[in-house]
């Protein structure tokens, strides 16, 4: 080897050695999930630093499981330690449910302090979409139902999940209104819903997820999966403890133009909304449906879903009344039902394929006044 050329290699294994030994800590410092075994919904507000995690009604909170994922190389800590406090262990029996948590990133150059809010609760029975989260910190609305408990009965409260914070990533939209899910002032009665199947734009195009669906979903929504499967990123259900006998509401639906498989033009094809509901069994609480199997899971014991022939195009508001019919031959178990093995998920969408990317652009679904009908067992 000459002179030259071994000058050169010398040099590339030295610069090659120095971006090893130089190869940054990862400076990321946020909780990007929390599971534990009483939790069933955790929604994390990345902007506002808050977290409200809702657990089974009957959970002991002076000792609640919460295990955090959090970015490479980051660590968490209680900011204030309680004698409960053992390993992943926490006590949220204080007056608020409450407690601060600070994470540091792997670097220890940057901390976020989050608000964690247990809260024991039931799933409520009606739904208005009258309110939206009013520290959410995020141009997307995010809605939720509460009713306060009384000295006999707990609380009912459930935040609605939608792909909301997906569609932020195509960099489509800088306000509220542009989002595929959003409030309106003329609902049936009072604010109501509006779905509108989106356009992602030249990212959507670039990862092959050329539509966005307008969605609402009883669940939470896994935003670090939302481009590697999509699918799983939707995850359904929170416990419930009565027989579903039917769903209940208002809609009005026009369909988009164009119709899109893939990207696509499918000049034979007409887009439709959906609307659906299942009662699962999940014997684990971990446990949860997901898009790749809502409709298809052999856990599935009742559904109700709006069929092909109700799912009409109309511009006055529209009453419908989807009965639960048994699936996959399970029936309800009332000891089961009572220690909270069951889980129940609403879905709503624009676009009734739409998470195959299968859709018309322009979609657009109003629901409001949901009730869902249902019995003590």
């Amino acid at each position: 080897m000459n002179f030259k050329k071994w000058t050169t290699a010398l040099m590339l294994a030295l610069a090659v050695s120095s971006c090893i030994q130089d190869e940054a800590l990862n400076s990321e410092a946020a909780i990007d999930a929390c599971t534990g075994a009483d939790v069933q919904l955790a929604h994390i507000n990345s902007d506002s630093k808050e977290i409200n995690i809702y657990v089974h009604k009957g959970a002991n909170l002076a000792k609640q499981q919460l295990l955090f994922t959090l970015p490479d190389g980051a660590t968490i800590k209680a900011d204030e330690h309680s004698p409960n406090d053992i390993l992943n262990n926490y006590d949220f029996s204080n007056e608020s449910h409450s407690r601060t948590f600070t994470v540091t990133s792997e670097d220890g150059e940057w901390t976020a302090t989050y608000t964690v809010k247990v809260v024991p609760a039931e799933m409520p029975e009606t739904f208005h979409f009258e309110d939206l989260l009013p520290s959410a910190g995020t141009e997307y609305d995010i809605f939720y139902e509460f009713e306060p408990g009384t000295s006999t009965s707990v609380s009912r409260v459930a935040q609605w999940s939608s792909g909301n914070p997906g569609y932020k990533l195509t960099g489509m939209t800088d306000n509220r209104t542009g989002y595929p899910t959003q409030q309106v002032t003329d609902g049936y009665r009072g604010n109501g819903l509006k779905l509108t199947t989106c356009d992602t734009g030249s990212f959507g195009a670039m990862v092959q997820m050329y539509i966005a669906a307008g969605n609402l979903f009883i669940g939470s929504f896994d935003l670090a999966n939302a481009l590697k499967d999509p699918l799983r990123a939707t995850k359904f259900g929170i416990q419930y403890y009565k027989r579903p006998i039917a769903l209940k509401g208002y809609f009005k639906f026009k369909a988009g133009e164009v119709y899109t498989d893939e990207g696509e033009v499918q000049k034979d094809m007409k887009d439709r909304f959906d609307i659906y509901a299942i009662l699962y069994e999940a014997n684990e609480n971990s446990f949860m449906l997901d898009g790749s199997n809502s409709l298809t899971s052999e856990n599935i014991v009742a559904k109700a879903q709006i069929s092909e022939e109700a799912a009409v195009e109309t511009d006055e508001w529209t009453a419908f009344e989807l009965p639960f019919e048994p699936m996959n031959g399970n029936e309800i178990n009332k000891s089961k039902l009572q220690d909270g093995k069951y889980k129940l998920s609403i879905v709503l969408s624009s676009s009734v394929k739409g998470a195959y990317f299968k859709g018309a652009v322009g979609s657009t679904l109003y629901v409001d006044e949901l009730e869902l009908i249902s019995e003590e067992i």
